[in-house]
């Protein structure tokens, strides 16, 4: 089994930053693609996509938080963080974390249970 877990959210004021962490754990043989979504208060049907990074270090951000925040990623211990700077209270939201894993032979999504981050003073 592969199990996906977030830390690092929490209550920050707004211009402030926040770090959070997500580990990937199991019968792991691989894994590319790994990325952050959040899902705004509200928005259940909808995850955005915040950011995500390659296994090469290529990374995809959205508009609205380029230049803000960092995806990076270890692949020796399966982990990817995103580094929040200047957050403001539209950042509010349940971040996910995903991650494109092999186990056996085919390459499955799976998903963190997420973590909340609040943005308010």
């Amino acid at each position: 089994q592969v199990q996906l877990v977030e830390s690092g959210g929490g209550l920050v004021q707004p211009g402030g930053s926040l770090r959070l962490s997500c580990a990937a754990s199991g019968s792991i043989r691989s894994i590319r693609t790994m990325g952050w979504y959040r899902q705004a208060p509200g928005n259940e049907r909808e995850r955005e996509l915040v950011a995500v990074i390659n296994t090469d270090g290529t990374t995809n951000y959205a508009d609205s938080v380029k230049g803000r925040f960092t995806i990076s990623r270890d692949n020796a211990k399966n982990m990817v963080y995103l580094q929040m700077n200047s957050v403001g209270p539209a950042d509010t939201a349940m971040y996910f974390c995903k991650a494109n894993i092999q186990v056996a032979i085919a390459y499955s999504a799976y998903w963190g249970q997420g973590t909340q981050v609040t943005v308010s003073s």
